[in-house]
């Protein structure tokens, strides 16, 4: 597609369309570990080219993408490898977004260039406050950080995105000149053909194999392997159902090492119970999905979450879901899991006894989850962010 300079017109004697030149900040997707904010990007991203086809996606990132999130490629996308470089965001990445004339930045997170043209309307996307409200579960290297680069981002920027009314309620609690109208919600989707697509059976045999494995056998937790995550509080639970029942169920922890791990994994190493806890660390998308439809039931024990699409992916897999009630986690998982208080690791413990002995209300859960994944899709998430962002 030929470069154009915006403003730009196509004209003829019925029509004038106006071309505009998006930028997105997607260094992220260079990144080894995945987590949900790099899942949400890599997912808008393959809607929005096809939803708005006339116009321009100047697509930034620093070296190679993670192969696992290689962006959707569109002809309206230009895809610009920049390099490393001190202070990406505010020097090199903020230079070429000069230099490239572009009339709308989006920011899929916690960031923003200070330095930039005056006529550049920029959305910045906030999954969470997590750092402001536990501070405790950060290093303290990163909490400077964190709160420096999100105070630019929520008061510099012209539009924020919060990915749900949890924390939109954060934002406007921990700043509260900001014009409630300045925010607007919109949800995060779940990927329905990597979760609800049929596997072979020798397929999902090899991947249980692989991780030592029996179907409907496990309970499973997916996520970082960090303090936020409330792992201890699982662990421990965990624990004490195996030493009232026994039996042959065990704990996955699906997911690899953020920060601030050690004690996560001390404690497994000490339990009782260690041989029949399973640390997959790095996992692919499939082995995921796969541990997630033969998992006897899913676990989200998280102090704290923007969003967490884990729970719209248990759904998705047709699991009956425990999951902690805070923040965000009741407002997306409704009335379709069983939920206990995160820092109550005997309150997690019966609600995962009462749940396997009662088969009828994991169909009733099953069949809730089903209906509550009716609110939510990455091609809505990418049309929503769309609108807002040349909304005028």
């Amino acid at each position: 597609m030929m470069a154009v300079e915006s403003p730009f017109f196509l004209k003829n004697s019925k029509l004038e369309i106006k071309i505009m030149k998006i930028a997105i900040q997607a260094a992220d997707l260079d990144n080894e570990r995945i987590d949900g904010t790099r899942v949400y990007l890599l997912n808008v991203l393959k809607y929005l080219g096809k939803i708005s086809s006339k116009d321009e996606f100047f697509i930034y990132h620093r070296n190679d993408f993670n192969p696992a999130l290689e962006p959707a490629v569109f002809f309206n996308y230009k895809i610009k490898k920049l390099g490393n470089f001190k202070l990406w965001t505010q020097t090199k990445f903020a230079f070429n977004i000069w230099r490239d004339q572009v009339d709308i930045l989006w920011m899929p997170m916690h960031n923003l260039p200070f330095f930039r043209s005056k006529t550049l309307k920029a959305t910045v996307t906030i999954h969470d406050l997590a750092f402001k409200k536990f501070p405790q579960t950060f290093p303290k290297r990163d909490l400077l950080k964190l709160n420096f680069l999100t105070d630019l981002a929520v008061n510099f920027s012209d539009k924020i995105i919060a990915v749900s009314e949890s924390t939109r309620g954060d934002i406007l609690e921990f700043y509260p000149k900001i014009k409630p109208e300045k925010i607007r919600v919109i949800y995060h989707g779940f990927d329905a053909e990597l979760f609800q697509k049929k596997y072979p059976k020798e397929m999902e045999k090899t991947v249980l194999e692989r991780y030592t494995l029996d179907s409907k056998k496990y309970f499973l937790y997916v996520g970082a392997i960090q303090p936020r995550k409330n792992l201890p509080v699982l662990i421990r639970a965990f624990e004490i159902f195996k030493e009232e029942r026994g039996g042959d169920c065990k704990l996955v922890l699906a997911g690899g090492r953020a920060w601030c791990w050690e004690e996560t994994l001390d404690l497994v190493e000490k339990s009782s119970w260690k041989k029949e806890i399973v640390l997959t660390e790095k996992i692919s998308f499939e082995d995921l999905a796969i541990l997630y439809r033969n998992a006897r039931l899913f676990v989200f024990p998280s102090l704290y979450e923007g969003f967490g699409i884990p729970v719209l992916e248990a759904f998705a897999s047709g699991v009956p879901a425990v999951v902690a009630r805070n923040s965000s986690l009741t407002e997306v998982g409704g009335e379709a899991a069983e939920y206990f208080q995160s820092d109550q690791p005997s309150d997690l413990k019966e609600k995962l006894v009462g749940l396997i002995t009662n088969e009828e209300r994991q169909k009733e859960l099953v069949a809730k989850g089903k209906e509550q994944l009716g609110k939510f899709s990455w091609e809505k998430c990418a049309r929503e962010t769309w609108d807002y962002l040349t909304e005028k």
